[in-house]
């Protein structure tokens, strides 16, 4: 496996341990760790909003940058493969296009996500 692309969900989730997703976040973390982990900065900004609620944004950054997560500027190829998959799924939402186009433009070999409607956008989705 090459490029692992994580969506805010899976984060989120890892983060808290009272998340329903949290124990396949964990597992599926742990079983990608020898991968090169990316995000769109969009995403990471999503994973950061709880943070920054809570005034802990620095402790949040600090435990993605200790698992060596790729973070990348979003860039126009990301934009406009986001505005074609969202051009086909209406229901999807533009975080979300993001980080598929994002997925798609890096030609990522999974995307892992906690939203199972993703699975109808892209065969790269791997649902945790």
């Amino acid at each position: 496996m090459g490029a692992v692309v994580l969506d805010a969900g899976v984060v989120i989730a890892w983060f808290d341990a009272d998340d329903v997703h949290h124990a396949g976040s964990t597992a599926a973390l742990h079983s990608v760790r020898e991968e090169e982990l990316r995000r769109p900065a969009s995403a990471y900004a999503e994973a950061l909003v709880r943070h920054a609620v809570a005034g802990s944004v620095a402790a949040a950054r600090a435990r993605i940058d200790a698992v060596a997560i790729r973070i990348d500027a979003i860039g126009v190829d990301t934009v406009a493969a986001a505005a074609s998959i969202r051009a086909r799924h209406r229901a999807l939402r533009l975080p979300d296009a993001l980080v598929l186009g994002y997925a798609e433009v890096i030609d990522a070999d999974v995307v892992l996500t906690t939203d199972r409607r993703w699975k109808r956008v892209s065969d790269r989705v791997h649902v945790v």
